[in-house]
């Protein structure tokens, strides 16, 4: 029972990055103070780092998916996700895309529209818009040590600031149930953050399995964007006034 329940932690840790003991007890139906034993076993065994409220993998035992396993995973979703945002975007727009899977679906859209441009700090996004003879700049910046598939750092965040963008796109890991979001790269959140604020609408995509959930590093809030375009099943509270509009299929 022992080693199986820190190895449901750590499969769930790998799936997540971060969790809390609150998520992770609900998750093995056990109590909190039972996870937190658990958690410091595996802390002593130098595979997790306790946090404050939860643990985090440590780096060298820390599996993040391909950009490509990562395509593959939900598209079907991802896809009506990104049918129902591209209805946002004019013919001209100048767009922002995040180098998530979620926005390089959007990116397979984009050639129905005229004289559209976008920037983007994620290598197969750029390399798609390329193909399809859209017009693109890249961020530039270093490839971040985990996520491979994306630019960030000083460079990707000076050349956001140099465009305002029409429409920015963008997704994170999780969405909690007060309505802030997270996401488990504080890199990567630094560009998503310069482009929410070079941008006159804030779009933020989600499918509904990113809902009630946390992550490290907070992004923003829902208060701070303009939509949400996600699937079905949105929990009540996202509905209140005070959220952004929701665009479904």
């Amino acid at each position: 029972m022992k080693e199986k329940q820190e190895k449901d932690i750590l499969e769930f840790l790998q799936r997540n990055q971060y969790a809390s003991i609150e998520e992770l007890a609900n998750r093995l139906f056990v109590s909190p103070s039972t996870i937190r034993r658990k958690l410091n076993d595996l802390q002593k065994k130098g595979l997790i780092t306790r946090t404050h409220g939860g643990a985090q993998l440590n780096d060298d035992n820390n599996f993040f998916p391909s950009f490509t396993f990562r395509v593959h995973e939900n598209s079907y979703e991802k896809k009506k996700i990104a049918l129902s945002a591209i209805k946002l975007i004019k013919n001209g727009d100048l767009i922002f895309l995040d180098g998530t899977t979620s926005s390089f679906f959007i990116a397979e859209y984009l050639s129905e529209f005229k004289n559209i441009r976008v920037i983007t700090n994620g290598i197969d996004t750029l390399s798609l818009l390329a193909k399809n003879n859209i017009s693109a700049y890249s961020t530039g910046g270093c490839i971040q040590d985990v996520n491979r598939s994306v630019l960030v750092g000083h460079y990707a965040e000076e050349m956001i600031g140099n465009f305002h963008a029409d429409i920015a796109f963008f997704s994170a890991r999780s969405v909690t149930n007060d309505g802030e979001i997270y996401d488990c790269f504080e890199e990567e959140n630094v560009i998503r953050k310069a482009m929410i604020k070079h941008a006159t609408k804030k779009v933020f995509l989600c499918d509904t399995t990113k809902f009630g959930k946390t992550s490290l590093f907070h992004l923003c809030s829902l208060n701070d964007i303009d939509y949400i375009v996600t699937n079905y099943n949105i929990p009540s509270y996202v509905k209140a006034d005070k959220f952004p509009q929701i665009i479904t299929e």
